[in-house]
C-alpha cells in the first residue's frame, strides 16, 4: 500500500471516529435533556396531586390509588409519545401523542390552579373565612379544565388577519394585488391531511395572486411529508407560492421535506431572489438566519436593490436590524406564535418586543410576524390566535 493510500486511510479513519465522538455527545445531550424534561413533569403531577389530595380531604382508598397511578402514568405520558413519533407514524401512535400532547398543555394549567389553591387556602384559613378546602379546589381545578378547552377549541378556529402594506417604490402593476401569508402549520402527528387540506381550502378562498409559507410547515418529527403535503397540490395562486424552511425541518434534516414541498409546485427560496413585474422576493432559511453576521454576509450575496420594492421570506424575526441595514421594504416571519399559551404569551413578548406579532416598523422596512395557523407541543392557543394573514399592497 502506497504511504498516500495509507494516509488517506487514517485520515478516513479519524473523521469517522470524530463523528462517531459527536453522535455520542448528541445522544448523552439528548438523554440529558429528557431526563430534565421527564423530572420537572413528575415534580409537577405530584404536585397537583399532593394539592388534591390534601385539600379535597378523605377519599376511597381505591379512588387514591387510582389517583395516584393515573399521575405518575400521565407525568411520562409526553415524553414518550415524542420517542414514538420521532420514530414512526400511524393512527395508534397519533391519536397517543394528541392526547399526551393535549393533556401536556391541561397540566399546565392545572400546576397554575395548584398553585392558585394554596394561596386561596392561606388567604381563607388567616380570614377565618367558613369555606371549605374542597371547593377551593373545584373552582380552582374546574376553572383550569375549562380553559384547557377553550384552548383547544381556539387553537383549531383559524381566523383571517386582514393588513394593507404601502411598499416604497411599488410597481403600479402591484397596487391592490393580494398576497397571504402561513406559517408554523407544524404538519405532523397533532395536525395532519385533514388540517393541510383545510388549510389549502382558506388559502384559496382568498384568491390571492401570491402565496408565502414562513417555514415550520412540518413539525420535524417522523412524517410521509408527500402523503401529508399532498392537498397543497391544488394550491395555484396567480404568481405562484414561495417557502422557506424554518427550525423544525431542520430537526431530522431539511431534504425530505424540501423535496416534498417542490414536488407539489411551492418554489422553495434558499439564499436566492426572484423578480415579478418588478417585485423583488427573497428568500432567507432559518439556519441563515439566525446569526447576524452571516445574515448580513447571505443579503448582501443575494443583492437586493434598495431602491426597488421588496419582500423577505425568512422564518424568524431574529435579526431586524440586519433586514433594515439591507434596505428590505417588508419583512415575513412566523415563529414566534405569539408564545401559544400563557405564560409563554408573555414571555415570547419580552423576547421579541415589537416584533413578536403583528405589524411593525425599524427605519424604512416592514415587518409583519404572524402568529402561525398552527400549534407545537399542547395543541392548545390562550393568549394567542391561530391565523393566516391576507395582505393587500398599497
Amino acid at each position: 500500500m502506497s504511504t498516500t493510500n495509507l494516509v488517506a486511510g487514517e485520515q478516513i479513519a479519524e473523521a469517522g471516529r470524530r463523528q462517531e465522538k459527536r453522535r455520542a455527545r448528541e445522544r448523552s445531550g439528548i438523554v440529558g435533556i429528557a431526563a430534565i424534561f421527564q423530572s420537572v413533569m413528575f415534580a409537577a403531577h405530584w404536585f397537583i396531586y399532593e394539592t388534591w389530595r390534601m385539600l379535597w380531604g378523605p377519599m376511597d382508598a381505591d379512588w387514591h390509588l387510582g389517583l395516584a397511578v393515573s399521575m405518575a402514568v400521565l407525568s411520562f405520558s409526553f415524553l414518550g409519545a415524542t420517542l414514538l413519533a420521532f420514530r414512526t407514524n400511524n393512527f395508534l401512535v397519533r391519536t397517543f401523542y394528541r392526547v399526551a400532547a393535549i393533556w401536556l398543555g391541561t397540566q399546565s394549567f392545572l400546576f397554575f390552579a395548584a398553585i392558585l389553591s394554596w394561596l386561596a387556602y392561606g388567604f381563607i384559613f388567616a380570614a377565618s373565612l367558613p369555606i371549605p378546602s374542597r371547593s377551593i379546589v373545584i373552582t380552582t381545578f374546574g376553572a383550569a379544565a375549562l380553559i384547557s378547552a377553550w384552548g383547544v377549541l381556539n387553537a383549531n378556529w383559524i381566523r383571517v388577519e386582514k393588513i394593507s402594506v404601502k411598499l416604497e417604490n411599488l410597481p403600479e402593476a402591484w397596487r391592490g394585488r393580494t398576497a397571504v401569508l402561513a406559517s408554523d402549520l407544524h404538519l405532523g402527528h397533532v395536525k395532519y391531511r385533514g388540517f393541510s387540506a383545510r388549510i389549502v381550502r382558506k388559502i384559496s378562498s382568498l384568491r390571492a395572486d401570491l402565496v408565502f409559507l414562513a417555514g415550520d410547515l412540518f413539525d420535524g418529527t417522523h412524517v410521509n411529508a408527500t402523503d401529508v403535503l399532498w392537498p397543497f397540490k391544488y394550491l395555484r395562486p396567480r404568481f405562484g407560492a414561495y417557502f422557506v424552511s424554518g427550525n423544525h425541518e431542520q430537526f431530522r434534516g431539511d431534504s425530505e421535506f424540501v423535496s416534498a414541498v417542490r414536488a407539489v409546485g411551492i418554489r422553495v427560496l434558499e439564499n436566492e431572489k426572484v423578480d415579478i413585474e418588478g417585485l423583488q422576493i427573497a428568500g432567507v432559511p432559518y439556519n441563515h438566519a439566525t446569526h447576524a453576521e452571516h445574515f448580513r454576509s447571505v443579503l448582501a450575496k443575494i443583492a437586493v436593490d434598495s431602491t426597488r420594492a421588496s419582500i423577505l421570506l425568512t422564518h424568524a424575526p431574529d435579526c431586524p436590524a440586519i433586514t433594515e441595514e439591507a434596505g428590505i421594504g417588508l419583512q415575513l416571519s412566523g415563529h414566534t406564535h405569539l408564545g401559544q399559551l400563557f405564560p409563554f404569551t408573555w414571555i415570547t413578548r419580552k423576547i421579541y418586543k415589537q416584533f413578536t406579532n403583528g405589524l411593525s416598523r425599524l427605519g424604512n422596512t416592514q415587518f409583519y410576524v404572524s402568529s402561525g395557523a398552527g400549534t407545537w407541543g399542547p395543541p392548545l392557543r390562550v393568549g394567542s390566535q391561530a391565523e393566516i394573514v391576507q395582505i393587500t399592497f398599497e
